[in-house]
């Protein structure tokens, strides 16, 4: 290697193949011949030394090549650009972008599709506004990358489509290409298949085809993205196995799991159920459509080389059934230990995964390797998903700890953070994290609202609900049913059950099951019977084989003693075959998990855990706590005595859990209990005493959010 010159057309030649197949050893060496030897430095090679580097997501090594070049001429800043914008760091791309003496329409283009793929409207229009100004020659690139940035605002996207035309580049594919998604994305399918229509058959490419098939499918039209495919055959249009499984994904997005077979079933006959592409959206299909995990096993095994997309598909398809996310990560391990390196996308499904186990050790071990791995520090979706793992196991300190380190926030990162908070009860948080995005022009996304307006529920601000619910409007995003669910919640716990009942029947659409549920919930929280009971009779109408509203309005006679009621609505629960959910509570401990439900006899310490609660129960009756057997008489009925009572509300299984978590725990040392239920009464104010007298932090996830006690009191001020 020494005796080449960088001169040599073979030194070029190697630099060139080194590129080429992303061979950082060999690229490496050269670039130390280069900087040895060199007597007058050359751009053309420093440029290609840059690309190299960005290639082998070598970021820092692309910096300091771009340092090293003499006179960096446009490429190597577009290039270093480029290298920036695909790491998230797009703030340094910008200020990067802010040096070149002279920017072409290639910087602009670049750094416009940065701040599109993170949805940041503003600065990407600006780009646009000043390219024109700069009197470039704006192409078909450049306005597909404002229609991405544009991507939630159909306001923008009609401004935009009208300047392609006006200005001539309609003409681009492309352009009509992200006209056609977004129309579609955005729930304007007529629009959408005007665009297609209008393209000349020449100027269709396969992706106008494919964005065509899907846009049927996410408006449940699989019947019409079945027949665009035949008509592709007809056409003799190239099909290739994106556009399968383009066809695949139409289908998943009607959850036709029967066209799926059938589509399945022509596979078999072609042989293309062994392409990773189409195994991967079968795949897909059936674990979102209820094809059986099993299914998905055994097409990903008849793969005999499976790539690392199909080993992804599949650890998606685990973690997206929650039974299966112990399964999710064995496999993400397989795939390491067949020679695939796990990427961002294996990263965020097996993070999943243990958010799915709520375990903590294991959610840890995945940061650690991800720490170790080659995916870098700030790879946006990848700490996304970590926040959200850390919120989920009760964890927001490290939560919060990965959201700083972020050298750059999407949308995403933001909704994480603040959904956590609002999961932990700590609105104020949410609503300023809130503030900070709005003024740092980041566009919210509907799921921003439902966490912002969960937040303001589950803490009693009324006003400022109100507030972002009308904000939505200006902000051209559609108040779908959970977002009508959360303002229920929200007007429900305040106690303004007139005003929640008014917003029912105005709502444009039925409440559905979330809706009246919540209704339901607040009414009991304020004891208003007979609201409850209108809210529990159509709560029934919509989902009679769930328990829920059996066990609440069952719960709801128990508290005014009116026991034949209730009685009445166990034998109609009977009479139905609805089953309520046995409550089960588990925790870890030295990464293991112990689970527990009610008068549970199983656990090889129980009788250590029965003796070790009696004594924190004594405990805390002489700080004050008086059992709630309330909770226990609308369990059984009025017809048990006192200390039965009184020992059936002692053994409930989330007692069992916190009791089995201080005893086998270091004292102070914080412990985190789950639950598959919302906490029982009587736990709730038990635990507030616990927490005082063994002065530790006890946290508690129950189905509808985070508990935690500490010091005799509980981070949901009474709001639960």
């Amino acid at each position: 290697m020494n005796q080449i010159s960088w001169t040599n057309r073979s030194f070029r030649t190697l630099l060139k193949s080194s590129i080429a197949h992303k061979d950082l050893f060999t690229g490496k060496a050269l670039h130390a011949l280069y900087l040895k030897s060199a007597v007058h430095p050359s751009t053309y090679l420093s440029n290609h030394f840059i690309l190299l580097y960005s290639k082998c997501r070598r970021l820092s090594l692309a910096c300091a090549a771009f340092n090293l070049t003499a006179y960096p001429n446009v490429f190597s800043f577009n290039t270093l650009i480029a290298a920036l914008a695909k790491e998230a760091r797009v703030s340094d791309a910008h200020a990067l972008f802010d040096r070149i003496p002279e920017p072409d329409i290639v910087s602009y283009n670049t750094l416009i599709f940065a701040y599109a793929d993170r949805g940041d409207t503003a600065p990407a229009l600006s780009l646009f506004d000043e390219a024109r100004r700069s009197n470039l020659a704006v192409d078909g690139f450049t306005l597909s990358a404002a229609i991405t940035a544009c991507s939630r605002s159909i306001g923008l996207i009609r401004l935009l489509h009208c300047f392609a035309v006006s200005s001539g580049l309609g003409a681009y594919t492309s352009v009509n290409n992200s006209l056609l998604t977004y129309y579609s994305k955005n729930g304007f399918l007529p629009e959408a298949k005007q665009v297609f229509n209008e393209m000349d058959d020449g100027l269709r490419d396969e992706v106008s085809w494919n964005s065509m098939i899907v846009a049927y499918g996410q408006h449940r039209e699989g019947a019409k993205a079945i027949s665009l495919f035949e008509e592709m055959l007809k056409r003799d249009v190239y099909v290739d196995m994106y556009t399968l499984a383009s066809v695949l994904t139409a289908l998943t997005c009607l959850g036709d799991l029967s066209g799926g077979r059938q589509f399945h079933a022509k596979f078999l006959k072609n042989g293309h159920n062994r392409n990773c592409h189409v195994c991967s959206g079968l795949i897909d299909l059936y674990s979102k459509c209820g094809g059986g995990v099993l299914n998905c096993r055994k097409l990903f095994e008849e793969n005999h080389e499976p790539d690392a997309i199909l080993w992804n598909t599949m650890i998606s398809g685990y973690s997206q059934n929650e039974e299966f996310s112990e399964e999710a990560i064995h496999s993400f391990l397989e795939m390491q230990r067949a020679g695939h390196r796990p990427d961002d996308c294996s990263f965020v499904c097996v993070i999943s995964a243990c958010s799915n186990l709520s375990s903590p050790s294991q959610g840890k071990q995945i940061h650690a390797l991800v720490i170790k791995s080659d995916i870098p520090s700030n790879r946006v979706s990848v700490n996304n998903s970590l926040i959200a793992m850390y919120s989920k196991c009760g964890n927001l300190l490290d939560a919060r700890r990965v959201f700083d380190r972020m050298p750059e926030h999407n949308t995403v990162s933001l909704n994480s953070m603040i959904g956590g908070y609002a999961q932990h009860g700590r609105g104020d948080d949410s609503l300023l994290l809130f503030q900070q995005m709005l003024e740092s022009h980041l566009t919210p996304s509907s799921i921003t609202f439902i966490s912002v307006l969960s937040a303001c529920a589950h803490t009693g601000r009324v006003l400022e609900g109100k507030k972002c619910f009308e904000m939505m409007s200006r902000l051209e995003i559609e108040p779908e049913a959970e977002h009508y669910s959360c303002m229920i919640d929200l007007l429900g716990r305040a106690g303004n059950l007139d005003e929640a009942e008014k917003l029912i029947e105005t709502m444009p659409f039925s409440p559905g099951s979330i809706g009246w549920a919540a209704l339901l919930g607040a009414c009991r929280n304020h004891g208003n019977m007979d609201a409850a009971i209108n809210a529990a009779h159509h709560f029934l109408e919509l989902v009679p084989l769930n328990a829920t509203p059996y066990v609440i309005l069952s719960n709801i006679y128990a508290t005014a003693g009116r026991w034949q009621d209730m009685a009445a609505v166990r034998r109609l629960m009977r009479d139905r075959g609805v089953r309520k959910k046995p409550g089960c509570s588990w925790i870890e401990v030295d990464r293991r998990t112990h689970v527990f439900v009610a008068d549970d006899a199983s656990h090889t310490m129980i009788k250590e855990i029965h003796e070790y609660l009696e004594v924190v129960l004594e405990k805390i009756k002489g700080a004050g706590y008086v059992p709630d057997l309330r909770w226990a008489l609308m369990k059984e009925g009025g017809d048990i005595g006192l200390r039965d009572i009184e020992m059936r509300l002692g053994h409930h299984s989330e007692k069992l859990a916190v009791a089995f978590g201080l005893m086998s725990t270091r004292e102070g040392e914080p412990i985190l209990v789950l639950k598959n239920l919302r906490i029982c009464g009587d736990c709730h104010n038990a635990f507030k005493f616990i927490s005082l007298v063994t002065k530790r932090e006890i946290t508690v996830r129950d189905t509808h959010r985070f508990h935690c006690f500490n010091a005799g009191g509980c981070s949901c001020g009474g709001y639960w």
